[in-house]
């Protein structure tokens, strides 16, 4: 069967997530470990699970694009974990991946990528089957370049929300081998613009994870695999609803 040839505007995208990836991996990998303390992420004293809905947000439970914090804990388990598996890959990362019409985005530049992370808590890890399970609760659908997207109901052609990829290489999942897979965690990102404002699709994207690490047993770090706090999320937001109101100048001019 004939392979579909990438677009220029695939590549685009597979390039800038790439980008970002391998700076995070470089510049956290390359760091001293922290002495091992507190873990970030431990089980609540005494609590079954709670199933975190859309929108529902705590002060302990949100990611950030910005530096943090110096007295922000790193999860040393997660870091081990990553290494074991080795860096992102930067060559052929979703070269093989199977085409689909899920997912695919728009022939439109990409000005900005926002990531983070749902990562298994310590030296655990999560399993393909569980995955797929989580994913399709979560409304994550499986694929273009083998990974997993949200869409806008019913406007499949607007391109996705964010996707979410395997952290490690290749980055694609494969299906036909999904019960083998094991890993320290997912990628989630979004490409701006899209068929949300920057601020909607973030509003989105945060709870998404959230939800996946809650089904999961895992947690959602920020973009420098750090605790997240409502400080970091203002940050964010402002950053956003900026970046809206200036791509919103630009389109709506007066007298246009």
């Amino acid at each position: 069967m004939e392979q579909q040839a990438i677009s220029p505007n695939e590549l685009r995208v597979i390039i800038a997530v790439i980008g970002a990836l391998v700076l995070a991996a470089i510049y956290f990998l390359g760091m001293p470990r922290r002495p091992q303390g507190k873990r970030v992420g431990a089980k609540p004293a005494g609590g079954g699970r709670r199933e975190p809905t859309l929108g529902d947000e705590k002060d302990d439970d949100l990611p950030s694009m910005r530096a943090t914090d110096d007295d922000a804990p790193r999860d040393a388990g997660f870091d081990d974990a990553f290494s074991a598996h080795g860096d992102v890959e930067t060559g052929d990362m979703f070269a093989q991946a199977p085409r689909s019409a899920v997912g695919q985005r728009p022939d439109l530049p990409v000005e900005r990528i926002v990531t983070l992370f749902v990562a298994a808590r310590g030296d655990a890890e999560i399993r393909g089957s569980d995955l797929v399970v989580a994913a399709e609760k979560c409304g994550l659908e499986f694929g273009d370049m083998g990974i997993f997207h949200r869409m806008v109901d019913g406007k499949s052609d607007q391109g996705p929300i964010f996707s979410a990829a395997n952290m490690v290489k290749p980055g694609h999942f494969d299906m036909s081998r999904i019960d083998q897979l094991s890993t320290p965690g997912l990628s989630f990102f979004m490409a701006l613009p899209g068929p949300l404002s920057a601020l909607d699709a973030w509003d989105t994207m945060l709870p998404t994870a959230q939800r996946l690490a809650e089904l999961l047993d895992a947690i959602v770090l920020d973009e420098e695999r750090n605790a997240l706090g409502r400080q970091r999320i203002a940050h964010i937001r402002d950053e956003l609803r900026a970046w809206d109101r200036k791509r919103e100048g630009v389109t709506f001019k007066p007298g246009w």
